[in-house]
């Protein structure tokens, strides 16, 4: 029987981004500590009688935790993790901390069994890393909320490369409002800022004071929670942005076929929460029919 593994009484805080993350598990490798939670600053619960550590960040030993698990599963094992990450799951840090935990003490990834080196090993697998060997075991307890978790975040962020309206706003520049249940923000600025090209738009996640802001050649994301002078004052609206919508709108019912109206089919694929920032499915009484 495998032994139960030991806690340290502990709780690891850090500054909520993905490199103050790092920087705790590479913390609790460092002080030989086994933190049974870690969570963004402000956000842990303590378990009666537990301690809690603040770990700041350091972008160095964030890297170093990085360049180990791609070494170690490969780079799709980090990507899990980074989609991980970006989820609403309060448990996301521990969650992430005892994936890599699992994957760099265990050799997770290998397949010893049926490598067809392994009867000339010398006990250091030179074989190119494959993230197949440890994502794959998603029933696994250190593994399936990572699937689980990463698996959610890549579908939200399809609903939002499906679902985001852009309006268009004086002095060139178009808008676009978003309700995720995930922080996709950073994960879709890649795909619209090749579509607009030099366009300048901003993406405004408003479940998490995010601003993706792309200004024709770079993009860059404003924490519009945690900086109180980041406030997003907008130009108002184009003369013919109204005039787009009603028409968006009335074409959107036009090609409908009325005799495959299917409500519950178009509520699977298209979430009601999406709704309110989608310009076909408002409703505007002084429109005709």
């Amino acid at each position: 029987m495998s032994q139960p593994e030991l806690y340290d009484d502990l709780a690891y805080s850090y500054d909520g981004s993905l490199e103050g993350l790092l920087s705790a598990i590479f913390a609790a490798y460092e002080r030989h500590e086994h933190p049974r939670d870690i969570a963004p600053e402000g956000q842990v619960q303590l378990r009666l009688g537990q301690q809690l550590s603040f770990i700041p960040t350091d972008r160095s030993h964030a890297l170093r935790v990085q360049r180990g698990l791609c070494g170690r599963c490969g780079e799709g094992a980090f990507n899990a993790l980074k989609y991980a990450f970006l989820s609403d799951e309060p448990q996301a840090g521990t969650f992430i901390y005892e994936f890599v935990r699992y994957a760099m003490d265990s050799r997770a990834h290998s397949e010893c069994s049926s490598c067809s080196h392994k009867n000339h090993c010398s006990g250091i697998c030179t074989r190119r890393p494959s993230a197949h060997g440890i994502m794959s075991q998603i029933t696994h307890p250190k593994v399936e909320p990572i699937f689980r978790l990463a698996r959610a975040v890549d579908n939200e962020r399809h609903h939002m490369l499906q679902f985001l309206r852009f309006e268009a706003l004086e002095g060139n520049l178009w808008y676009a409002r978003c309700n995720p249940k995930a922080s996709v923000v950073p994960l879709i600025m890649d795909h619209f800022s090749g579509r607009f090209n030099t366009q300048s738009f901003i993406i405004h996640d408003e479940v998490h004071q995010m601003a993706g802001v792309y200004s024709g050649k770079d993009w860059y994301l404003v924490d519009l929670g945690r900086d109180s002078q980041s406030e997003l004052n907008l130009p108002p609206k184009t003369a013919m942005e109204d005039l787009m919508a009603k028409s968006w709108r009335r074409f959107y019912r036009k090609v409908a076929v009325e005799s495959r109206y299917n409500p519950e089919l178009r509520r699977q694929f298209m979430p009601v929460r999406l709704w309110k920032n989608l310009t076909e499915m408002q409703v505007d009484l002084t429109e005709s029919f």
